[in-house]
Order: C-alpha cells, then structure tokens, then sequence
C-alpha cells in the first residue's frame, strides 16, 4: 500500500524495461527440503529453550513495595498485586496505609535482627522487588522474610483496630464475660487488641497471590505465612487494672494487647536458627523431610528448600552484595566477628576520633550544659576480594 503521496511519486520514475521470462528454478530434491525443515525446528526448539532458561524465576514481593508509598498508596501503581489484592486496596484505602506502616516496621526488624549477619536484609531503593534477586531462593532468608512480612501487617492491622484508626474495626468483640488467672478471675473489660481481624486480613491480603500458585514454592510461602501471623499471637500480653479500697485488687478488669513487635522479631530470628529444610511431597499438598533422618517440621517452624549462598561477595544472580567494607568486630568470635563477616579475606583498620556530649549538667533554670568528650577507636572494614575471585561470582 503506497504512502499518501505515493501516487505522484511513483508517476515519476521511469517506466522498467520488460524482462525476458525467467525459466522457473528446478525442483528441490525432497530429501533436502526435509533436512532444512529439521533444521529449522531444532533452531526454534533451542531458542524455545534458551529464552525459558533465562526468564527470571517469579519473586513474590510486589506488596512490600507498599512501605516504600507511605501515604502515596495507590492501588493500580503498586506493581504485581493480583486482582484479589488489588480489590481489597481499592477497597479499603486506610488499611492500605496500615500495611504501609507495618510493611516499613518489619522491615526495621528484619534489618535489626540480622544487623551483624553477612545478609543483613538490605533493600534496594527504588526497586519493586524491596530485597532483589536473593528472594528468587527458597531459603532460610527468604522463609523468614515471608514470616516477618506475614507478622508485621498483622501487627500494624490490629494496633490501628485498637486506637480507632480504622472505620471497619475497633476493640476485639468476642473478648467478654468473666474469666480468671493465676492470680484469681477478673471481668474482661477495656479494649483488647482486635487480634482477630488483623489475622483475618492479613491472611485475606497477603496470602491471596500464592492461593493462585499451586507449586512448592507458594506452598512453603503460604506455611511461613501462617508462622508469622501465629507468632504476632502468641505474644499477646494480659493487662489489668485494679478496682478496690484504696487500690486494692478485689476486683480486677483486664484485656489483651499487643507486645512490642521486637518479641516476634526475636521469636522468629530463633525460628530462623532451627528452620527445617524440606521438600514438596509429590501431590504437592504437604512436606516432608528433605534428607533421611531429618525431623519433620511442624507448623510452628520456618521451612526452605534451597541452601543459602555464603553471601561473601557479590553475586548478581543470588542477589548477594557481598561483605566488602562492612564493619566488623576484631575481638568477636560470632557471625559479627572479622574472621567470619570477611570471609578469612581480611581486614582494614582505621583509627578515628569521635566527638560526643559527654558530662552534662543541669544548670537553674533551665539549661542541660555539656562537655564535648573525643573518643578515638579504630574501625574494622572487611576487605574486598581479589578481582579474580569477585569476577568467578559474577
């Protein structure tokens, strides 16, 4: 089809010459139309196969992003979310904003807690993926993140019940009536956590993706899931309040509330030491021991599937950052130890002097007066491996 324009231009080349008729080639030996068919699909089988070795493995973090929006939260600009997750965003905007503010509070813990470990949960700015390539992995890393993620909106879900911040929840209704403890019974009264509803949600929200995945990567996710949100419960505390003659406990009401999230962060870190390694049974619907005489895991522990990588150097495809200058201890014979961060590469020292307030002193009315104290220590930075070593990683 010509151009518009393309009448007028083709008017003005010469006409061609007629050719002499061109004896039609010679029929192809079958044989070798055959061959170059053959050859042909081979092609297109490698290139088949070659494209699905290098497509990247799913990684199922597209609603962590939801921390990086703080109270830019929208529903169609949060990458990855299925439709079920995306109906309950649109659904309700100001639990959205609390799984924002849980989404930044585990990530804290998560950082806190492996803060003198080789991986030390480190994000990525600007990235939709929040942790990069090191999630593609089926291990014990990635089994704790989805705990801590899982337990972390359950948290922020039911604290924002509690203090009214929510218009489709309040105080837990079903803790009512008369009940008793060690120290005697007491009436439930106050307002307890609504525990309740943070589960449900966050099981509703955060699960829905893998529920459409039946593989054996969704089924561990779905199973450190539900150790996240179980371990947020087992951390409810009992407050009281005393009735009585002068303060005395003759009458007592009483209520749940939460714990302070670093308790879950803490009981999931030591369920991250003892997490058990399986595999996916061959209906898919359970798991079992990865190795003879490995004990079965039960709902309270983290699983994986896959080793870690030793995290030692940078790795692009295991979204390891390597432990090149991070900060050691010389003295230490744990995980923050130079010996073990750098990998028996070594270490760099620097001596520097630090300035702090130190002394200080309340003067009447109504000043805090301080000296300035300097402190010099030396810093201990791990090594970079030998360009050799760090170019076999990459």
């Amino acid at each position: 089809m010509l151009r518009p324009g393309g009448a007028e231009k083709a008017e003005q080349f010469p006409a061609r010459r007629a050719r002499a008729p061109v004896p039609a080639p010679a029929p192809r030996p079958k044989a070798l139309d055959g061959s170059r068919a053959s050859a042909r699909l081979s092609l297109a089988c490698l290139l088949l196969l070659l494209l699905l070795l290098t497509l990247p493995a799913r990684v199922d973090t597209s609603w962590w992003y939801i921390g990086a929006l703080g109270a830019r939260v929208i529903c169609d600009n949060i990458p990855g979310l299925v439709s079920r997750q995306r109906q309950l965003c649109q659904r309700y905007p100001d639990i959205m904003r609390s799984v924002g503010e849980g989404a930044r509070e585990w990530i804290r813990e998560c950082q806190h807690q492996f803060r003198h470990h080789r991986w030390n949960c480190t994000t990525l700015d600007r990235d939709h993926t929040v942790f990069g390539r090191v999630m593609l992995r089926s291990s014990r890393e990635a089994a704790f993140v989805y705990a801590i993620s899982s337990a972390g909106v359950v948290h922020a879900i039911t604290r924002a019940c509690s203090q009214g911040e929510l218009s489709v929840c309040s105080c837990d209704p079903y803790t009512r009536g008369r009940h008793h403890d060690q120290r005697g019974d007491f009436d439930w009264g106050g307002c307890s956590d609504n525990i309740h509803y943070g589960i449900r949600f966050a099981k509703a929200f955060v699960d829905a993706k893998e529920k459409r995945l039946k593989d054996a990567r969704a089924l561990m996710n779905l199973h450190n899931n539900r150790c996240g949100r179980t371990a947020v419960r087992r951390f409810l505390k009992l407050e009281c309040k005393c009735h009585g003659v002068s303060g005395s406990c003759t009458l007592r009401t009483c209520w749940r509330a939460l714990s302070d999230f670093r308790r879950t962060g803490d009981y999931l870190r030591r369920r991250y030491d003892g997490a058990v390694q399986v595999t996916a049974t061959q209906d898919g619907a359970n798991f079992t021991a990865a190795r003879q005489g490995y004990r079965r895991a039960t709902r309270t522990d983290l699983v994986y599937f896959d080793n870690s990588p030793d995290y030692c150097v940078l790795d692009k495809a295991a979204g390891s950052l390597g432990t090149a200058g991070r900060v050691c201890s010389k003295t230490s014979k744990g995980t923050d130890g130079c010996e073990i961060m750098c990998c028996g590469r070594g270490y760099d020292t620097t001596r520097v002097t630090r300035v702090t307030q130190c002394e200080c002193k309340f003067h009447w009315c109504c000043a805090v007066r301080c000296k300035e104290c300097r402190n010099t220590v030396d810093i201990h930075t791990c090594k970079a491996p030998k360009k050799a070593e760090w170019l076999d990683q990459t």
